[in-house]
């Protein structure tokens, strides 16, 4: 299992409340009605990139800090 490190971009994000739809237990939203994570470890890893990869603009960065690699959005070439 990878050690996933999970931030929202704020300035991409768009308040859709998906990711807060599809994990709740890892994202919550803000007074300013923008997705935050206030607990890295509140679900499963697959359910935190099936979180990110919900998010219509992108503005779910995972992680994995063991390696180092961008898991989601993958890093562009």
């Amino acid at each position: 299992m990878a050690q996933l490190k999970t931030t929202v971009n704020k300035a991409k994000c768009i308040a859709s409340q998906d990711c807060v739809q599809t994990a709740p237990g890892v994202f919550q939203l803000d007074d300013e009605g923008k997705s935050e994570v206030y607990d890295q470890r509140g679900a499963p890893d697959s359910v935190i990139l099936a979180a990110a990869r919900a998010c219509p603009a992108k503005a779910i960065i995972v992680v994995d800090e063991l390696t180092g690699t961008q898991l989601f959005p993958p890093p562009k070439k």
